[in-house]
């Protein structure tokens, strides 16, 4: 390895910005960051494909910030598709803003339109914000993206799975033609070819691994097991894996369900999906860091959103719709360069839907079968596991 490999120097970070890296102990940067700041530094359109948990937001934070330093005009502009990962976006750019003199202003629905105008009056340099909230501001007259010089893309792939394609051209069309843009996803399907086709000037791509793969540091199992057993096998792999949890369930109906049977078995268990307010989420998540719930049950709506670092399992008991949503599930653990873990429940009729996430990942996943569990097998078999990628129907499991 080379120093630069070693350190955030030889990036072309400035000095004062590099104070501010080794304050945060900040030591060693990530793939990504390595390979797409120096890029974004030299004010390049970028296209980063990188797994979830690399450190995307600093990849695009630090020339953000310091190209923004470098004029007093225009500002930056930060698109991402939830409200969680908006509030964990802004902590980081947050501790780098400073060195640049700047303020941020978080745009986003479930809270308060009043303050959000009061923080847009003291004239921010970055915005962060998710799409339907940052048109209201526009609409209203109370926020302006005519003058945006850098636009972020954020998990943009995840923003077009949510229907945002229609806002987010709207956008496009808002902002000024001569700008910098820096597009980040874990995946790069038709849609976000067509935004770089289209809004881009000659972005360079990079890419850190294949898109769709799972991180190396996270182990993989399955369980099968009966629909009506997940329960009982749920509650006996929480004694056997006794730090902290995240859980995912396909709607917020089982989310809900599954939350407070974990209360009702006096495990400290909170949700985080659709029908819960913003305090209400805000609080789960701030508990979930701060030890307070050791249980995070949540719908998709946090697959991307949650930046925690020590998850010591992720565990699916429901299989997402989405084969690719498998990848952004897992990839809440095993971050910052710590190992984690994933299992998966599996109900005997979802064979098919286990080998379209396994076509995704490009591998197989174990099958596990404790002695102690009640386990059971997967109904008629198909074919063996492939390495090709047609397989994106989505899953026909049950609904909690």
């Amino acid at each position: 390895m080379t120093n630069t490999e070693n350190n955030f120097y030889g990036l072309g970070i400035a000095p004062g910005l590099i104070e501010v890296i080794e304050k945060l102990k900040f030591t060693t940067p990530t793939p990504i960051q390595l390979k797409a700041i120096p890029i974004g530094i030299e004010g390049k359109d970028i296209i980063g494909i990188a797994q979830t948990g690399t450190g995307k937001t600093l990849a695009f934070g630090i020339p953000l910030v310091q190209r923004l330093a470098l004029t007093t005009k225009g500002k930056g502009l930060i698109i991402v598709p939830t409200r969680e990962l908006a509030v964990q976006v802004n902590e980081t750019i947050m501790k780098l803003a400073p060195a640049g003199g700047m303020k941020t202003a978080v745009l986003i629905g479930g809270e308060s339109m009043y303050n959000q105008i009061n923080d847009l009056k003291a004239n921010p340099r970055i915005l962060i914000a998710t799409p339907g909230r940052l048109l209201d501001h526009i609409e209203r007259r109370t926020a302006r993206i005519d003058d945006a010089c850098i636009l972020i893309l954020d998990e943009a792939d995840r923003m077009l799975d949510m229907g945002f394609m229609p806002q987010i051209n709207r956008i496009l069309r808002m902002i000024p033609k001569e700008r910098q843009t820096m597009l980040f996803s874990a995946t790069m399907p038709s849609s976000i070819v067509s935004i770089a086709s289209n809004h881009m000037k000659l972005p360079v791509r990079t890419e850190i691994a294949p898109q769709g793969t799972a991180s190396d540091l996270v182990s993989q199992e399955v369980l099968v097991v009966k629909k009506e057993l997940k329960a009982t096998v749920l509650l006996e792999l929480l004694k056997k894996h006794t730090g902290s949890i995240l859980l995912f369930t396909r709607t917020k109906r089982g989310a809900h369900k599954v939350a407070q049977a974990l209360r009702n078995a006096n495990h400290r268990a909170a949700e985080i999906h659709s029908d819960r307010t913003m305090a209400q989420r805000k609080e789960a998540l701030a508990g979930f860091k701060s030890g307070k719930h050791r249980i995070l049950v949540a719908t998709d709506i946090a697959a991307r959103g949650i930046d925690v670092t020590g998850i010591e399992v992720v565990i699916n008991y429901d299989l997402p719709d989405d084969p690719e949503n498998y990848v952004h599930r897992i990839g809440r653990t095993g971050r910052a360069g710590l190992k984690g873990h994933a299992i998966s429940l599996a109900t005997p009729d979802q064979r098919s839907d286990l080998k379209s996430i396994e076509n995704i990942i490009r591998t197989a996943i174990p099958i596990s079968t404790p002695e102690n569990l009640p386990i059971a097998k997967f109904d008629a078999a198909l074919p063996a596991f492939s390495t090709g990628r047609n397989s994106r129907g989505r899953g026909r499991g049950y609904r909690v």
